[in-house]
């Protein structure tokens, strides 16, 4: 990362002029991966698919943070964090110039952190970096990111809160306003989290819950735009669609979530549980809550300090609305050439069983379909292998 003074910043990228402070600064910042990656019965014919993809390990951004000691403990922050393709060079997030974070708030050493903005909730914060994901990314998530393990969505118009670390527990809290008038509760996000860390042991807990945007017509075309979150519908297949993109038209997502994670020399092991609920209203175009089940489980080697071994299972059971079940192995592989730039090999194979919803419709087999990347497989099997390279700046 680079430093630069707020106020040579100023002049060399806003055109203005500033009065410099000796403990201000602004940091630009990014990071691109990208990879070879190859996808069997990525159609619905069968074939495979080989392509350039950015983003397994870590989406590709650049950005902007800065501070501003503002005396006695207390700061002045703010982020703004952008989301692209490194192959087209389009913005993710919805097209959003900022789609990953853009918020701002005060930082106090003793009463914690307030911001104000587009942010990541609580769970991502505590829960997801105790988690296979937090060291191999979305070849390691849940299977479709039905509990948003990989960080599918951000949260608009959100406050958070985040307290100092007490002897090694921390909590966070987060509201986000649903901004309707005459409806203040349409759209809105709530979440809380709290994380325990001692010596080689962490622990973190908590919990999110979603609503969906009201509408006029009979039913909800999907997950609104509205809403203060976004969806997790990964699906690149228009008729399968994922493994829960029949519910994007539920009135509200809880996820509980739950992870532990203990180091002892070269290894690093976790565990981690998550319950997803999508409940539905009369506006949705299901009728039962569906349910998400899952269990992971992570063993990292590192077998010299620049290079690193992980091994991740992911199971998912869903039931409710559609009994299915989705058993996913994941491997990678990662070596340090520098301090920001690195090569990465990860692969994964997952297994699906029973039946599934497909939206609009009824009830079909189940199909595979890999992490967050929404390859809706054509059978109930399916390989990713990804080989690529990331670069910090």
């Amino acid at each position: 990362m680079k430093r630069i003074a707020l106020s040579t910043l100023s002049l060399a990228l806003l055109g203005v002029t500033g009065v410099a402070h000796a403990q201000s600064s602004v940091t630009l910042y990014g990071l691109i991966d990208e990879s070879v990656q190859y996808v069997n019965n990525a159609t619905p014919a069968g074939g495979s698919l080989v392509q350039l993809f950015g983003g397994n390990l870590q989406g590709s951004r650049f950005g902007l943070k800065g501070t501003e000691d503002l005396g006695g403990g207390l700061k002045a922050i703010f982020q703004l964090e952008n989301g692209f393709d490194i192959n087209t060079g389009k913005l993710q997030q919805s097209s959003r110039l900022f789609g990953r974070q853009a918020y701002v708030g005060l930082a106090s050493d003793s009463f914690g952190t307030f911001t104000a903005g587009r942010q990541y909730d609580p769970l991502v914060d505590m829960i997801q970096p105790l988690t296979g994901d937090n060291y191999f990314g979305s070849t390691f998530a849940t299977p479709g990111d039905v509990d948003n393990n990989d960080n599918s969505f951000r949260v608009n118009n959100s406050l958070k809160y985040v307290s100092p670390v007490f002897a090694g527990f921390q909590f966070e809290g987060l509201y986000a306003l649903g901004g309707v008038a005459g409806s203040t509760g349409s759209g809105q996000t709530w979440s809380g989290a709290a994380t325990y860390a001692t010596g080689p042991f962490s622990v973190a807990a908590g919990y999110l819950h979603a609503s969906n945007a009201s509408t006029t017509l009979a039913q909800r075309a999907g997950w609104s735009t509205t809403a203060t979150s976004d969806g997790t519908f990964d699906s690149s297949f228009p008729a399968a669609a994922g493994i829960n993109a029949a519910y994007a038209s539920a009135k509200a997502i809880g996820i509980a979530s739950a992870a532990v994670q203990y180091v002892t020399g070269p290894f690093t092991a976790n565990l981690s549980y998550s319950n997803a609920q999508y409940k539905p209203d009369s506006q949705s175009g299901f009728l039962t809550t569906q349910k998400f089940n899952v269990g992971r489980a992570y063993l990292g080697y590192q077998v010299t300090p620049a290079a690193l071994l992980g091994l991740g299972y992911a199971y998912t059971r869903g039931t409710g609305d559609a009994t299915a079940t989705y058993n996913q192995v994941s491997l990678g592989a990662d070596y340090s050439l520098s301090k920001r730039t690195d090569l990465y090999a990860v692969g994964a194979w997952q297994h699906a069983s029973g039946d599934q919803r497909v939206p609009g419709g009824g009830l079909t087999s189940a199909t595979a379909s890999i992490g967050s990347y929404g390859n809706q497989s054509s059978t109930d099997n399916q390989v990713m292998v990804s080989v690529g390279i990331r670069h910090k700046f």
